[in-house]
Parts: C-alpha cells; structure tokens; sequence
C-alpha cells in the first residue's frame, strides 16, 4: 500500500475537491504494483494540538510506501522565511499536511519517492529553500513546460541532467547522463542540511534530484516526471522499480512485526 499525496483545489462552483492526477494512481498501480492509498490535504489543523500527528503515525505505519506528486501549486515560502510572489498559486492545506508527512515518513523508515513539488517539498520540509521563479535567476534556464495542449509535447525529454558519480540515482540507473522532461517553475536554492545532490542539469546546474542519506529506508526526490508514460521509459521504470522493491521490503517487515505482535 502506498500513501499518494493529494492536493485541494476549488472545482468552480463554490467547493473544494481532494485532487490526485490520474498517472500517478496508474504509477503506483502499474509501475509499483501497489494499492493507491490518496491522503487528502487536511489542512493547518495538521498539528499536534488536534491529536492528527499521532494519528499519522499510525497511517504510516500501515503503509508500505509514500509518493509525493507534482502539482501547478508551490509551497508557501513562509515556511523557509521568504514572501511570496504576487499571482504564486498556493496550497496552503497541502504544505500542512505534506511537510509533517515528510518529517514522519523519514523518521519511520517508510520508503519515500518525490516527484516535482514533491522534491521542492522535501527541501523544505527539511531546512531548505527555493527559487520561486527559476527563470529569473541568472545562468538559469526556462525550466517550465510549453503549455501545448499535446500532453506529449509537455513531457517531452527536455534537457540532460548530470548524475552525480557513486550516488543513489547512478547505482540505480548505471549512467552518469540521462535526458529529463521538465515541468516546474520553482526549484531547489539552498539544498537542506540533510539532502544530497544526486544529479543537476547540464545546462544551467539546478538541482535535479536529491537523496536524504541519513533516511533508514529509500528516500529519493526528482525535479521531473518519470510517472509520465512510466512503463514506456526505461529509466523511469528502474526507478519504479527501485521504489518497489522498498516498499516490498517495508511490507514484510511490518508482517513480520504483526506476526510477532500476535505471539
């Protein structure tokens, strides 16, 4: 069972709906072979005055894994002490609840993958900060997608990315060059004190992907979006494939934790 992160957005007519994209159900099902398990945006009374953090806890330790997607909104960056930009859009119920997750997940040792705001959550999570327009700062590319209505012209492989030699993401692929899609605004500025870089892009040097090494299970971030298309792509599937085994891994350790729980 893997936990997949949603997002709140308004639906037009006055209300809010939990939203996940279809393709990272379809990853978790198809990539991973494991039962989605959405957590909805809960929101600022995510704290511990409610009672919610034990609570999640105890989420986490039914599940085998959790994925953070990607999504237009960005984190807030009150929570690494900058303002925001005028027209940023925001999810504040998202940050509330994805930043506690993050913590709690790495501290259980259940298997982390980030994807997109994922990765940009987890650099926050953990004392990072982030660019909130990439495009303006200097040296930097435009890393924002086309906006074609063509959804395979939005993924489309966009640049290379450089694999840091001996890392996480180099012992998973084998290969210290790989061409990425690119879909994201905002991107990593000062790395977490706990985070590694695992790979940035040839072009311009913006961290890629990053690692928690301090994490006792698998703990990946990746700026793209290998859930795209997943089965198709060869390295994204070694990845998936990597997620897998860990949660495979998590999930015969917590039935062998029942089983002894019930002696």
């Amino acid at each position: 069972m893997v936990g997949i992160s949603a997002c709140l957005k308004e639906n037009g007519r006055g209300g809010w709906h939990h939203t996940v994209g279809e393709k990272y159900v379809q990853a978790a099902i198809r990539a991973v072979g494991a039962l989605p398990v959405l957590i909805p945006a809960i929101g600022p009374e995510f704290d511990d005055t409610t009672g919610l953090l034990p609570a999640l806890d105890r989420l986490l330790d039914a599940l085998d894994g959790v994925l953070l997607t990607g999504s237009p909104s960005n984190v807030e960056p009150h929570h690494y002490g900058k303002e925001s930009r005028d027209g940023t859009l925001h999810d504040a119920a998202r940050d509330a609840t994805t930043l506690p997750l993050i913590r709690h997940t790495i501290a259980r040792g259940v298997p982390l993958f980030a994807i997109c705001r994922g990765l940009q959550e987890v650099n926050v999570a953990l004392g990072g900060s982030l660019h909130q327009h990439v495009h303006e700062v200097d040296g930097r590319r435009d890393h924002r997608s086309p906006k074609s209505p063509d959804m395979d012209v939005n993924y489309a492989p966009a640049h290379d990315i450089d694999i840091v030699e001996g890392g996480m993401l180099h012992r998973l692929l084998g290969e210290r060059r790989v061409k990425v899609n690119s879909l994201h605004g905002q991107g990593v500025d000062m790395l977490s004190p706990r985070a590694k870089i695992e790979a940035i892009c040839c072009e311009d040097g913006q961290v890629e992907a990053l690692s928690i090494p301090d994490a006792q299970a698998f703990a990946l971030a990746l700026q793209w979006h290998p859930e795209y298309k997943a089965l198709e792509n060869p390295i994204s599937m070694k990845l998936f494939d990597a997620f897998a085994a860990a949660c495979r891994t998590r999930m015969v350790e917590r039935a062998g934790s029942l089983l002894r729980a019930a002696e």
